[in-house]
């Protein structure tokens, strides 16, 4: 009888603590999949911190994790492998409490991963990047040759702001800034593919994320003559609305407003949103290092600041605007010391007015016109050396460059602008009298 009572004491102990090891390990809750053009993100939600390892098998190719003291609760049924290098993925458990994946190659990767701590309202994360040995086709940009017979298209990278695991900010209709800003980024691009002179590269193509440093990065690599981050963002306060513009304040802190220092952080943030791994937010590359100090007296954040100037007057035809001056805030995107960077911000997602607008493709495709017509008023006066528009301007086609109107302004303005006399600019533009109207294009007498 004793060794009875002995025998279930022990069962009991035991169940116990198989009972307190499975209310202890970690859950996979959740699993989500993003195609970038030249990599796979595979990210797996959790339920606490883990500990992780991973390794290749061949013959057939196949990616392994193991995951400490964790199970698996997730679905996998809605995944779309189809244009990923995975064919199928597959779960088990390994020494009584492990989790284990498979995937199930069709292609070779080089894999890397991480894991994320919980932050703000997402939970803790691993994420697990395949990336393409072979680059896609759909990726490759062309670079600028500057030698190119002196009529180079001006080269704009437009970057579609968030991504991926980043939805950016959410509008009270239920809208993702994501969506919202890489449709505005492509009707831009479009508007200035469709302008002789100019070309656009899109820095993100789809819904997957980017790392701050890697967006500049890539439009460096390109050697873009601008860089422009579109976003919709939101404020603390849902009463907050009007379009603004950006440049970087070289000084950190020194924002020029609260929302700007608001704002800034915000999206600073969005590599920890985002999972980019071991990227740091503060991390400043060899050459940045040594210019920004003093990037408040170089001709680029000079620039910057004219061509936002130029957009923001812009925008204000078509949008309200939050300030009637470019702002400056420490944005790490913008942290480029030899490409003038703007941020460009259509409008608070957060403001109920302004999310029923940008929901509409209508009011995107009129705010990408918007900010391309003061980039274009930029370069019609000061064209980049060796481009087509400079060669046009100093009489390669024609002795015109172009103005277009924005709201505010009068034809003797201009002309005292460009110094040419308002006769000249009558006469070449066929006008009888000084009337003009917003979004009508002039011609500027350039010799």
């Amino acid at each position: 009888m004793r060794s009875m009572v002995s025998c279930l004491t022990m069962c009991c102990l035991g169940l116990a603590v198989l009972a307190q090891t499975a209310a202890a390990a970690v859950s996979v809750e959740g699993v989500r999949l993003w195609r970038a053009p030249d990599s796979t993100r595979i990210v797996f939600d959790l339920s606490g911190p883990v500990q992780h390892s991973m390794f290749s098998l061949q013959g057939p190719d196949r990616l392994v994790i193991d995951i400490q003291s964790t199970v698996f609760t997730a679905s996998l049924n809605n995944l779309a492998l189809d244009n990923t290098p995975v064919t199928n993925i597959r779960t088990g458990t390994r020494n009584g409490g492990d989790l284990r994946i498979v995937f199930d190659l069709r292609a070779d990767v080089a894999p890397t991963s991480f894991v994320l701590a919980r932050h703000g309202d997402k939970s803790d994360r691993l994420v697990v990047d395949l990336n393409d040995l072979q680059p896609s086709a759909s990726r490759a940009v062309e670079i600028v040759d500057p030698s190119l017979d002196g009529r180079r298209d001006i080269v704009i990278a437009i970057d579609a702001g968030h991504g991926g695991e980043d939805p950016g900010a959410i509008g009270a209709n239920g809208i993702y800034e994501k969506n919202v800003v890489l449709d505005i980024s492509k009707q831009l691009a479009n508007t200035i593919n469709a302008a002789p002179g100019y070309r656009a590269e899109l820095v993100r193509t789809g819904d997957y994320a980017i790392a701050l440093k890697e967006r500049r990065n890539l439009a460096r690599r390109i050697r873009a003559d601008l860089f422009v981050s579109i976003h919709a963002d939101a404020f603390k306060h849902t009463g907050a609305n009007g379009a603004s513009v950006y440049a970087l304040n070289p000084h950190g802190h020194r924002a020029t407003s609260e929302t700007a220092r608001y704002l800034a952080e915000r999206e600073n943030e969005s590599d920890l949103i985002g999972g980019v791994g071991s990227v740091s937010l503060s991390d400043k590359d060899e050459v940045l290092a040594g210019m920004l100090l003093d990037l408040s007296m170089t001709a680029t954040l000079s620039s910057s600041l004219e061509i936002g100037d130029q957009v923001l007057r812009s925008m204000g035809a078509t949008a309200r605007l939050h300030k009637s001056q470019v702002e400056q805030a420490d944005f790490a995107v913008l942290r480029s010391p030899d490409m003038p960077s703007l941020l460009v911000e259509t409008g608070f997602i957060s403001n109920p007015g302004e999310a029923r607008r940008l929901s509409t493709a209508a009011y995107r495709r009129e705010m990408a016109g918007r900010i391309f017509a003061g980039i274009q008023n930029y370069f019609a006066r000061t064209p980049p050396p060796g481009t087509y528009l400079a060669w046009r301007r100093n009489g390669g086609e024609g002795d015109f460059g172009e103005h277009i109107i924005l709201r505010g302004e009068t034809l003797s303005g201009i002309a005292q602008r460009y110094n040419v006399s308002l006769s000249d600019l009558l006469t070449v533009n066929e006008l009888s009298d000084t009337v003009i109207r917003v979004g009508q294009r002039l011609k500027i007498p350039t010799s």
